[in-house]
């Protein structure tokens, strides 16, 4: 190990400013931690094929009367479809197949915002209790018809 001296400076202070700047890097790490990230990737489901998840696996859909402009899924059917939240200082970012180009925001009637993928608001499903799961996969449920997307940004009607 190299001694590193100090010009001028006493153990005791070399000390102290060797603390200091430890501090400020921890201090921009944890800053750098901070910057929310919410994760859209992809996973293959058997008879839909390719469709777009959560950073924990879980699938995501579309809702047919969001009609690719606007949230509509509000109040009791946001408890049974939670929007994905995009936190404020929070941004989307592409994994897996899912691309970047296609992922958006859209206000939250409820306050926030939510996360689109090529335009339309992106949901999960109570249900759906593990990764690997679409029990949503074209309900008509809460006003209208629920689908998941391909990573180009189709909706999927497979059942």
């Amino acid at each position: 190990m190299r001694k590193v001296r100090f010009l001028g400076v006493g153990t005791a202070a070399a000390a102290a400013l060797v603390v200091a700047a430890t501090a400020l890097a921890t201090d921009s790490t944890q800053r750098s931690a901070k910057m929310a990230v919410v994760r859209i990737s992809t996973r293959k489901l058997p008879r839909l094929g390719t469709v777009l998840v959560n950073s924990k696996g879980r699938t995501l859909y579309m809702f047919g009367p969001d009609k690719r402009k606007k949230v509509t899924c509000v109040r009791a059917c946001a408890a049974v479809w939670p929007p994905v939240k995009l936190p404020a200082g929070a941004k989307a970012v592409a994994a897996g197949q899912a691309k970047a180009s296609l992922l958006g925001r859209d206000p939250n009637p409820a306050g926030g915002r939510v996360v689109t993928y090529n335009k339309w608001p992106l949901y999960t499903y109570v249900s759906d209790t593990a990764s690997g799961q679409a029990k949503g996969q074209a309900l008509n449920l809460n006003g209208g018809l629920w689908y998941v997307l391909s990573p180009s940004g189709n909706v999927i009607r497979t059942k």
